[in-house]
């Protein structure tokens, strides 16, 4: 099968210091590679040539800019090679559909969403959003929350979606031993630094934590925003509560693995709808047990008292200042939670059995149509 990846506009694959949308397009690509002729659209970059060919994936690159701009010259650059692949798929950008299809109207185009945040406003109103999941011959969810969400919005899609998980580089992402005795509990946050993300929850709950266990506990925290008064006021709040706490700022990809490896285990407060995160896996892969915000997708992968803790109350820093300290005062859970999580990654959350679902979602797709 001969697939295009259209990539969004704001980030180029690979990224040069982290996007989960574009590791997700480059970890698919390079499995799917293996059994299929993969071609990504992505946009330049100062640290990349127009054309790069990744483990078998041909990668071109056109200017990025706005999205209406960087459409343009996806399109442009799709005239006339339109007939050399027997499908589309364009990530995360629903806008993106209904052009591609008017220029290649006799090829299937399926639409991978990763998130709610393209179908909603700011970005589309409803009808928009509708508009142009209609245009879609299949829609790709990350995971089943996100597929019922947009099937609850969007009931004329019911039947053209489907839901694939995301993976995890099970080799890079993978136990480093023991940690040496005497250590302090640490425990790692790790994504953007926006509000709905909870680092304040997750700073308050370390400062409770520490009154309820005789052991010492640090906090790292990898990741950046946008915002620097954001940032800032985060900085300021650990520094009131005397949390003992590091800032790493922004981590690239390729090295964030090591940071997983300095930690005991992963904490992901989300405050809002979490399609599916990618960073639990991550931890899971790297031998780590996550206490996480049961919401969302995430409870599709982190699952309590298997491989983690999910906490219910996840607005309150008291509920997971309950689930670190217990996680920390119990030995025999916390060894049975990281070993599980390693093994539900390599069994469940590996790119290639992510790469396998959609290959197969694609090749029924194509014989079925």
């Amino acid at each position: 099968m001969r697939i295009l990846i259209v990539a969004p506009e704001q980030i180029p694959v690979p990224p040069v210091l982290g996007g989960s949308v574009e590791i997700t397009i480059l970890a698919l690509a390079r499995q799917l590679a293996l059994h299929h002729e993969v071609t990504v659209v992505s946009r330049t970059h100062k640290s990349y040539s127009r054309y790069s060919n990744i483990e078998g994936v041909a990668i071109f690159r056109v200017p990025g800019g706005r999205p209406s701009r960087y459409l343009k010259h996806v399109l442009n650059w799709l005239k006339g090679r339109g007939t050399s692949f027997d499908l589309i798929q364009i990530d995360n950008r629903p806008r993106f559909v209904e052009p591609v299809k008017r220029l290649c109207p006799d090829i299937p185009v399926s639409l991978f969403l990763q998130s709610l945040t393209f179908v909603s406003p700011p970005y589309l109103a409803a009808g928009q959003a509708a508009h142009c999941l209609s245009k879609a011959d299949l829609i790709l969810a990350n995971s089943a929350s996100l597929k019922k969400q947009l099937i609850s919005r969007f009931p004329h899609i019911a039947g053209s979606i489907r839901k694939i998980w995301l993976g995890v580089d099970t080799n890079r992402f993978a136990p480093d031993g023991p940690k040496a005795g005497g250590w302090p509990f640490t425990l790692l946050f790790s994504g953007r630094i926006i509000p709905r993300k909870g680092l304040p929850v997750l700073i308050h709950a370390v400062h409770r934590a520490r009154a309820g266990t005789g052991r010492r506990i640090r906090l790292i925290v990898a990741g950046n925003s946008l915002s620097p008064g954001y940032m800032q006021r985060m900085k300021s709040l650990n520094r009131r509560l005397g949390s003992p706490a590091c800032f790493l700022g922004t981590v690239p990809h390729s090295r964030i693995h090591r940071i997983y490896n300095l930690a005991d285990a992963l904490v992901c407060p989300s405050q809002k709808h979490e399609a599916f995160g990618l960073v639990n896996v991550e931890a899971m892969s790297s031998g780590l047990p996550v206490i996480a915000s049961r919401n969302g997708g995430i409870e599709e992968s982190v699952r309590h008292m298997r491989n983690g803790l999910l906490v219910n109350d996840y607005h309150r820093p008291e509920s997971f200042a309950a689930a670190i300290v217990r996680l920390m005062n119990d030995k025999a859970l916390y060894n049975r939670l990281r070993l599980q999580a390693r093994m539900d990654a390599l069994s469940t959350f590996s790119w290639e059995a992510s790469a396998g679902h959609l290959s197969r979602i694609y090749t029924e797709f194509i014989k079925g149509g």
